[in-house]
């Protein structure tokens, strides 16, 4: 899904999630496939709390689709990209 974008403001936010480059491996590790929190912090080498918070803010901005299950200990969060291609008009 493309996600185009003309709003000055959600353009800098969008901007300032993509600026991290923890938060772009996340979305680039996302766009194929699901992964838990968990699989996704072992991938990218960080604590899962970071991580959490990483997604936190892609969520915050519309670029994930997340989804719960039942786990071993409870339920686990599936996060995936929601968008294929950003486009940004001026």
């Amino acid at each position: 899904m493309d996600l185009v974008i003309k709003d000055p403001e959600k353009i800098v936010e969008i901007a300032k999630v993509l600026s991290s480059t923890t938060r772009f491996k996340i979305i680039h590790l996302l766009k194929d496939k699901e992964m838990t929190i968990s699989d996704l912090a072992d991938e990218i080498r960080q604590t899962q709390a970071n991580t959490s918070a990483q997604i936190k803010m892609i969520e915050n901005v519309g670029l994930m689709a997340n989804k719960y299950e039942p786990g071993d200990h409870g339920v686990k969060k599936l996060c995936k990209t929601k968008v294929s291609r950003i486009i940004i008009e001026i």
